[in-house]
Formats: structure tokens, C-alpha cells, sequence
């Protein structure tokens, strides 16, 4: 059984989110849109998750333990990686609280950490490629986000860091052919400079970066190889539109100043919580149908299966087992 005294805290600093960042832009070249989904939403969600499993690295690092990290499971995420300790490979399910309230309430209570289900997905947990020394980490990390453009603004006047992308359409983002997109022709209708940096995939489906500066209401060119487009991303708030067009798709793309996110993830603190094998959760687990309410989700989406985070095991006897 876990005590408030067996939760590790951690500081979520802005390379976490960084990392995160570069995560969630690769990501977008193979994840789908859920019906009524939000996919802004879910790229803030993969910031903060990568950012906790960073900082689970980086506490093994600062620590001296040994670890290695290999790719995750067959038909799972082709970036994705899972840290092993000895023969153990450690899957971390975090949980990113935003809400002001709660934030404040984890502040001067983690106890109530102790309350909240440790929530896997019922399909995750039943699917191919578990072993019975896979161990499931579980964390929760708080900070703010800043969505709107109203928070935006507030974030900016503070002088707090900011990272706009605009997702484009799954055309562009998974093309039905895997052919060249052919040259890319820009346009911004600012009345000063803007630099986009164009994210996709090259022919062998590598991540692929191209930095354009785009002068006042001129076309611009650019002939680098795409064969997708996942985002653009801009260091400025826009103030006017911009346009993109390819020689494969007909139809131009036109980007209002209202369709970028700032997707950057305020971190504030991580609390490595414990651990359970996947065969011990698999046990002990009992089902939370969807639409239900927990400390962690307004709503739950899909089935979850669950234990009480009080029943984990301490995270510190998992290294004294290494």
C-alpha cells in the first residue's frame, strides 16, 4: 500500500515540454480523428504524457540506474519507445491535471492522489505483445495549458513561452498515394516577414523540417521533397492569413489567424506515483464502463480497467529489485 511519503515529485520543466513537443509533431503522421475529438486537444495531452515519460528517464539517469530503451511493441506507435529496467519493460500511464482547483488541491494535499483510480484502457490491456514482467508506472502531472486566444495573450504578455501549430487536413497529412506532393507554393497576407516551418515525411516516411520565410503578400516557392504535410508551425501570432498549395492536391489550404493552437504545456510538478505488473493489475483490475467520472477525466471515453493508486506498489521498491 502506498503513502504520501512513497510519492516521488519531480520538477516539469520547459525541455520536458519540448521534448513532448517533438513528439506529439511526429505523431501526427499516423494518429486519427475521434469522433468528436478535438486533435489540438490530444497533441497537448501527448506533450504533457512524453514529458512525464522523459522525466521518468531522466530520474533513472540522475540516479545511476541502469536502464535501456527500446522500441515499443509491434503495431503499437512506430515512434514510441519503452525504457527497461533489466528484463522489466515499463509502460508509464500519466494523467495531466490542468484544472486550476485540482492543481491547487494536489498542491496541499498529494494524499488525494492516493484516492484516484489508476486507469489502462480495457482494448490496451488485452491486446498482443504483454509479458508478465511488463510493469505499468503510473504518474500524474499538473500544470496549465493556455487554448484560447485570450489565455494566449496572457501567456504572451507575461513574456511565457508559446508554440502555434496548425494541423493540416488528413489529405495532406496521409496522402491516399505515397508520391511526392511536387513544389509547395506559399503566401502569407501579413504586412510583415513570417517564418513557417513546414513539418512532414520524406519518401521513406522519416520525419522531414523546411524553415520558409514568407515576405509581405509574395508568393514563395519551395521544391523539397515532401511526400506529407502534418503541421505548420509559426514563431509569431498571425495577423493575417496564409495560404499553401501542392501540385498533388487541387484545392489550396487557407489559414486563418484563428486556426493556430498553442500546444506548449505549462509543466509545474510530477508525482511518480508506483508501480503493479501487468499480470498483478490484470487480477486486480476491476472494469470502469465509459462516460464515467474520476479524479482524472470529466469523462471517460472508453472502457478502463482499474485499481486504487493506493494499491501500487512504491516506485523505490521496483529499483531495490533491479
Amino acid at each position: 500500500m502506498l503513502s504520501t511519503n512513497n510519492l516521488l515529485h519531480l520538477p516539469f520543466t520547459p525541455d520536458l515540454t519540448e521534448g513532448g513537443i517533438e513528439y506529439a509533431l511526429r505523431s501526427l503522421s499516423y494518429i486519427y480523428e475521434k469522433a468528436g475529438g478535438n486533435l489540438y486537444s490530444r497533441l497537448r495531452r501527448t506533450v504533457a504524457n512524453v514529458s512525464v515519460e522523459l522525466a521518468f528517464r531522466r530520474y533513472l539517469a540522475t540516479k545511476n540506474i541502469e536502464f535501456e530503451v527500446k522500441a515499443s511493441r509491434p503495431f503499437t506507435d512506430s515512434e514510441r519507445y519503452d525504457v527497461f529496467l533489466d528484463k522489466y519493460r515499463c509502460q508509464v500511464k500519466s494523467f495531466f491535471i490542468s484544472n486550476r482547483n485540482q492543481i491547487s488541491e494536489i498542491k496541499h494535499n498529494p494524499s488525494i492522489l492516493l484516492n484516484a483510480p489508476a486507469l489502462v484502457p480495457s482494448d490496451h490491456h488485452a491486446s498482443d505483445g504483454h509479458s508478465y514482467n511488463d510493469l505499468y508506472i503510473f504518474a500524474f502531472a499538473t500544470g496549465l495549458i493556455a487554448a484560447s486566444q485570450a489565455d494566449l495573450q496572457k501567456a504572451i504578455a507575461k513574456n511565457q513561452k508559446h508554440y502555434l501549430v496548425h494541423i493540416m487536413p488528413e489529405a495532406w497529412r496521409k496522402p491516399a498515394n505515397w508520391n511526392p506532393l511536387g513544389t509547395l507554393t506559399l503566401k502569407s497576407e501579413s504586412e510583415e516577414e513570417l517564418m513557417v516551418e513546414v513539418n512532414g515525411q520524406d519518401e521513406n516516411r522519416r520525419m522531414k523540417r523546411k524553415m520558409i520565410s514568407l515576405a509581405p503578400k509574395m508568393k514563395v516557392t519551395c521544391g523539397e521533397s515532401f511526400y506529407s504535410i502534418t503541421s505548420l508551425h509559426i514563431r509569431r501570432v498571425a495577423d493575417a492569413r496564409l495560404g499553401i498549395k501542392c501540385e498533388a492536391i487541387k484545392e489550396s489550404h487557407i489559414i486563418s489567424p484563428f486556426d493556430w493552437s498553442n500546444i506548449w504545456v505549462y509543466g509545474m510538478q510530477i508525482f511518480l506515483c508506483g508501480f503493479i505488473s501487468y499480470e498483478e493489475f490484470g487480477h486486480q483490475a476491476k472494469t470502469l464502463l465509459p462516460n464515467s467520472k474520476t479524479f482524472q477525466y470529466e469523462t471517460t471515453r472508453v472502457k478502463n480497467l482499474f485499481v486504487p493508486v493506493s494499491n501500487l506498489k512504491p516506485i523505490e521498491k521496483l529499483f531495490g529489485n533491479i
